[in-house]
């Protein structure tokens, strides 16, 4: 995972001056040269670095296009490690709706 991580994974970077607090960049629902798609629990995710050193997950066989999560750091995690915030993410979606829980 790191060849698709170029900084030195200190995690100090500087704010994008365009984020908007809540809003995750659109994602495309395939793979591309910069993506890793990764199969846990039967379910597929797409694995993208994204511009504030962490990885935006897009879940491929979800009920909802696009729909995913991001997670920041992440440069220097192993494939298992991925693995273990897929589950999270898993273990927190209503299989009804295919969207988080709203508590």
């Amino acid at each position: 995972m790191k060849a698709i991580y170029p900084d030195d994974g200190d995690g100090d970077r500087e704010a994008d001056p365009e984020a908007v607090p809540g809003l995750r960049p659109e994602t495309a629902g395939s793979a591309d040269a910069t993506s890793r798609m990764l199969e846990v629990d039967g379910e597929t995710f797409v694995l993208r670095a994204n511009a504030f050193g962490g990885t935006d997950y897009t879940w491929l066989s979800g009920p909802n296009p696009g729909y995913g999560f991001g997670v920041s750091p992440t440069a220097n995690l192993s494939p298992d490690e991925h693995t273990t915030n897929i589950r999270d993410f898993l273990d927190t979606v209503d299989r009804s709706t295919g969207y988080i829980e709203d508590d």
